[in-house]
């Protein structure tokens, strides 16, 4: 693992956040998303585009009154995701130094 498998999309603190919920559901709405990352319904929904536009998410609108967006990681967003953690985890080093910190 290197600095170029660091991921210029996931890295972002907000899309990260976002990634490592839905590595961990099967899907969550938007509201949901919303509020456990304490951010702006423009904000989700500018995050959530750029993460749908790498193919790492995909979304499904319920129909009828009061629809619910729900968003789910893709195999290619769960593999960046994975890549991106490891990444991260061996530049900040695993190790009893990083440990002691």
């Amino acid at each position: 693992m290197t600095l170029a498998d660091l991921d210029a999309v996931i890295h972002a603190p907000k899309r990260l956040a976002i990634m490592s919920v839905l590595a961990s559901s099967t899907s969550s709405d938007f509201g949901f998303l919303r509020e456990h990352l304490s951010i702006s319904d423009s904000d989700l929904s500018k995050q959530m585009s750029a993460l749908q536009q790498a193919g790492y998410v995909s979304a499904t609108k319920s129909r009828g009154r009061g629809g619910v967006t729900s968003y789910s990681i893709s195999r290619k967003g769960s593999a960046a995701y994975r890549r991106h953690v490891a990444a991260l985890r061996e530049i900040v080093g695993e190790s009893s130094a990083a440990q002691r910190i």
